[in-house]
């Protein structure tokens, strides 16, 4: 899947899902970043490990922390039954589910960014894009010197 695909399919989709004050270049330029990021958007599950999703969530980690957020927990409940999904779901179903469904990831992807308080960052701050991309999803073994050329290309597709 190319990132043009992945904001056809699932990210301008999940952005319709969600409050309008979610839907902005920043939120699509990271979601894109982190999606290429964490996967290359080509593995739905980790390779040799426990992440779901072209995002990469972990259960115990951000499908839990999506799901248990103040800033957070309302917006995912309502987009689970939106998505025809039992919106008391716990982080064992909503883990198994986003592997398959994109639209759910890309939800929760923009749901755990929500849970940020800083602004996202603008096109010409990737460094600040990799502090929040980090803080965030945490990843095991971080690869900085791989981000700046995805959030470019994150940007390219946004505008």
């Amino acid at each position: 899947m190319t990132p043009h695909d992945l904001l056809e399919t699932a990210i301008i989709p999940a952005l319709r899902l969600l409050p309008e004050t979610m839907d902005s270049d920043a939120a699509i330029a990271m979601c894109i970043a982190i999606a290429l990021q964490e996967s290359r958007i080509k593995h739905r599950r980790q390779i040799g490990g426990p992440a779901r999703g072209y995002w990469q969530f972990e259960q115990g980690g951000g499908v839990r922390g999506v799901l248990t957020h103040p800033a957070s927990q309302q917006h995912i409940r309502a987009v689970l039954v939106a998505l025809d999904y039992d919106p008391t779901s716990d982080p064992a179903a909503c883990y198994a589910a986003i592997e398959h469904n994109d639209i759910l990831a890309a939800t929760f992807a923009r749901l755990l960014l929500w849970t940020l308080p800083d602004a996202l960052p603008a096109r010409n701050a990737p460094g600040v894009g990799w502090t929040q991309y980090a803080r965030t999803w945490r990843p095991g073994k971080p690869h900085r010197e791989t981000w700046d050329g995805h959030f470019a290309t994150a940007w390219e597709v946004v505008t």
